[in-house]
């Protein structure tokens, strides 16, 4: 499991909450360090190769974005879980192009917290159902010219990758779209490469950190 686990954030009763949660995870007192502060969090990760961050981003003294940035800057493999009451679009996007590994709001019970750390230290990206629809709802329907490829996402490339991100499977896809499964498959490797991933959970990653919907 990776450690040690900082927890940024200035509420003590959501700082035990968190703390119980992850012993319950097997996790242990030792493996904790603990922050209320931006400038204490910034200076413990800049003493602590820290592998695993919880991060409110309404702390105290300023927003914990740049600590997500801070963590990437000096481990650059850090799962960053982003637990905040910020529940705008401008807000998920930019705590995960700064780095974040995932977004969930405080008013999520331990059950959906513990199911997000779990998705996490499992290599999954867990975003917030209600933050998910936000995202959605300013899609963009016009191809877009990528920052790291030479090529377009075409309309339909775009509307695949938006029921991908939705949690679609392939066939699923295709019903939806009246398209055999194969025809899905051929442009989800096209996706893929435009995009330069290889996996489901990198391209769902770039489109929300892209803001593509």
């Amino acid at each position: 499991m990776p450690k040690p686990v900082l927890i940024a954030e200035e509420d003590q009763k959501l700082q035990n909450r968190l703390t119980n949660l992850l012993i319950k995870l097997n996790y242990k007192n030792s493996d904790l360090i603990i922050s209320n502060t931006l400038k204490d969090a910034i200076s413990i990760v800049k003493e602590n190769r820290v592998a695993f961050a919880l991060v409110n981003l309404n702390l105290p003294d300023g927003n914990g974005t740049k600590l997500i940035q801070t963590l990437k800057q000096q481990n650059s493999n850090t799962l960053i879980l982003v637990i905040s009451e910020w529940d705008t679009k401008d807000a998920v996007l930019t705590a995960i192009h700064a780095g974040a590994t995932g977004y969930l709001l405080k008013e999520r019970n331990d059950v959906e917290v513990t199911m997000s750390i779990k998705q996490i230290l499992q290599g999954g990206i867990p975003i917030d159902p209600f933050l998910v629809r936000i995202i959605l709802s300013a899609r963009l329907r016009q191809p877009i010219k990528l920052e790291h490829s030479p090529e377009n996402l075409s309309t339909r490339e775009l509307e695949i990758l938006e029921f991908v991100t939705q949690g679609f499977n392939n066939q699923d896809i295709a019903n939806e779209l009246g398209l055999s499964r194969y025809t899905i498959e051929a442009h989800l490797r096209n996706i893929y490469s435009k995009l330069s991933v290889d996996s489901r959970s990198k391209a769902i990653k770039i489109a929300y950190s892209l803001g593509l919907f």
